[in-house]
């Protein structure tokens, strides 16, 4: 009869080396994937993990490695209140996040999650705080200065989104001058619309200047009129959005022939806006955003907006991350690449207006 198995949480890797009949030294290696053990010793090891039903200890491997196997995550929360709890929703960061935890968990690490918010005098502190309870830190968006991120760095690795490396710190962004040329070039050179306006998303964004610059400069080579600056600043929210063309039009302002949104967010609140107000989309105003988030294709009509993986990009942040904690050295600033997605919102449902 075979012998009664332990019960698991008795069970270590000196049982899987007696089973096996090998070192524990040959255990470890096989199972921290470490070194090039013979195909018949990982075969016995395997074996012997299968036949004890062994589940390894992660957080006893994580403390023989010196680390928590922890990684946190931090983001910026907004306070609108236009919209109801629009600031549950985080469409965009929502995504990212699921992108960061799926390939975390894959590595066998957990996600520690924090908002701070934007007026949080604070920030720096809550953002050490929690390095101390990680191996390393994920950063949504700009919340801290590049002497905050060195000062985290000292004292975990850390990785910014829609950021710029710093020396201490590594960063994943999008390409945003690719995504923000190709959706200028369609509106103005494909429908030939002649005015242009930017809603644009935070001021301290890099994502945000990045695309201004491109479509300040893409718009005005190919001679549309634009319209951006102060009067059209939103902060990337469906409420900024909304609340910006109410601003303009309560003004008096006449609108341009389309509106580029920071983000499908924004481009969301826009296109609210507009309809309380009985201009059509695109008949009257073609609207474009960035991102394509999940809902973008269900609106009425469906968003044109530049397409950003996501998921991949927190899946990629957590690998950049990762290989840091391992004290892999790679490329500090990883830029993913995005796609023009054409929907009806831009016009293409219908023949462009030539002239306006």
């Amino acid at each position: 009869m075979p012998e009664p198995k332990k019960a698991k949480g008795a069970l270590t890797i000196y049982d899987v080396a007696t089973r096996a009949g090998v070192s524990i030294a040959s255990v470890s290696r096989v199972l921290n994937g470490q070194g090039t053990p013979r195909p018949e010793t990982r075969e016995r090891v395997l074996r012997a993990v299968r036949e004890l039903s062994f589940v390894r200890d992660g957080s006893a491997r994580a403390l023989s490695n010196g680390l928590k196997e922890v990684v946190g995550v931090v983001f910026r929360r907004g306070d609108e209140t236009l919209f109801e709890d629009e600031y549950e929703s985080f469409l965009y960061i929502d995504v990212i996040n699921r992108g960061i935890e799926g390939e975390s968990h894959r590595r066998g690490f957990d996600v520690l999650m924090s908002s701070v918010a934007f007026n949080d005098e604070n920030v720096l502190q809550r953002v050490a705080a929690m390095a101390g309870k990680t191996d390393g830190l994920i950063l949504h968006d700009r919340m801290l200065s590049a002497v905050g991120i060195a000062q985290v760095a000292s004292i975990v690795p850390v990785v910014t989104l829609a950021g710029t490396p710093t020396p201490e710190s590594m960063n994943v962004r999008c390409d945003n001058e690719s995504g923000m040329r190709a959706l200028v070039r369609h509106l103005v050179i494909d429908h030939r619309y002649k005015s242009v306006a930017y809603l644009s998303g935070r001021g301290d964004s890099p994502d945000n200047r990045a695309r201004a610059r491109i479509f300040e400069a893409d718009a005005a080579a190919a001679g549309a009129k634009i319209e951006m600056g102060p009067s059209w600043e939103g902060n990337y929210s469906a409420a900024g959005g909304a609340s910006v063309i109410a601003s303009l039009l309560d003004a008096g302002t006449a609108l341009p022939r389309a509106i580029v949104c920071a983000s499908d967010q924004t481009a969301i609140g826009v296109m609210h806006a507009l309809a309380q107000r009985g201009i059509r989309v695109p008949q009257d105003v073609a609207v474009t955003g960035f991102d394509d988030v999940p809902v973008a294709r269900h609106l009425r009509p469906p968003l044109t907006t530049v397409r950003q993986p996501m998921q991949e990009l927190g899946a990629k942040a957590f690998e950049v991350l990762h290989s840091r904690i391992s004290g892999v050295a790679g490329d500090p600033d990883v830029v993913l690449p995005v796609q023009l997605v054409v929907r009806e919102s831009c016009g293409c449902a219908q023949p462009a207006r030539d002239g306006e």
